[in-house]
């Protein structure tokens, strides 16, 4: 086991799972303390939570930018997709290094979020008439690798 504080310091997300389990295995060991032990943990665990909570929306967020610069014809919010993208992935960078329990989760949280970063991305598509219901369903099944979400990669400019 190692030291909570330690821990604490190094991986706030696997702070809060092992505090929520040492505080539950307290309750069953019947502490005296009176304390809501169960609440309690949930309420522990619920910050290590928030954290991959937090990985999702940046990820999803990549996706439905990534989208929208492969397949939107429009030139102008190019720029802010790329800098949207960016700012992102700094922040998903961020909290894996502050949870470095979370890096090996992060090929499921990109496969998890690839729907809806790309249904997001149709529905802004479709609001600006970008796209058709073909185009749409061919959209649906884009998908991106944990390499292109979180690392360096732009897709190439659509012809225009």
């Amino acid at each position: 086991m190692t030291d909570p504080k330690s821990l604490y310091e190094h991986d706030f997300a696997a702070w809060a799972h092992q505090q929520a389990e040492a505080l539950r295995a307290a309750a069953r060991g019947g502490s005296n303390q009176l304390l809501d032990w169960e609440n309690l943990a949930e309420e522990i665990e619920s910050l290590g939570t928030a954290q991959r909570s937090a990985l999702d929306s940046y990820i999803m967020r990549i996706i439905q930018h990534l989208v929208k610069l492969e397949y939107s014809p429009a030139a102008e919010p190019r720029n802010g997709w790329r800098h949207t993208i960016r700012l992102a992935r700094l922040q998903v960078e961020r909290r894996v290094e502050f949870n470095p329990s979370l890096r090996r989760e992060l090929g499921y949280f990109v496969e998890k979020e690839s729907h809806r970063g790309v249904e997001l991305a149709i529905a802004d598509l479709e609001e600006h008439g970008e796209i058709d219901e073909v185009e749409a369903n061919v959209l649906r099944r884009a998908r991106y690798s944990e390499e292109q979400v979180l690392g360096d990669w732009f897709p190439e400019e659509p012809p225009r």
